[in-house]
């Protein structure tokens, strides 16, 4: 993989639906750097955040110089910004 995109969950549906724990959840969706390790050496993570660290993600990747989480989660708003512009032809 080139690019890998991970997406939140919420916490608080774990609770009030039929999930796992989030230990289990991370166990068996989560991305550590054993399954970064398998991707392109210079792949990029994102995850449009906030994280739950040890849930979606490890703070190892995380924090990777890998990660492009901050950015994503940095620009997000100015770029819907701009496309909600375009789209109201401004």
């Amino acid at each position: 993989a080139d690019v890998i995109v991970g997406l939140r969950i919420q916490k608080e549906r774990i609770e009030q639906q039929n999930m796992p724990s989030t230990e289990a959840y991370f166990k068996e969706y989560g991305l550590d750097t054993l399954a970064v390790a398998k991707a392109s050496p210079d792949v990029m993570i994102m995850h449009p955040g906030p994280i739950n660290r040890g849930t979606e993600i490890e703070s190892l990747v995380a924090d990777s110089k890998q990660s492009y989480i901050l950015n994503q989660v940095k620009n997000g708003i100015p770029m819907r910004m701009a496309i909600i512009d375009i789209l109201l032809g401004k």
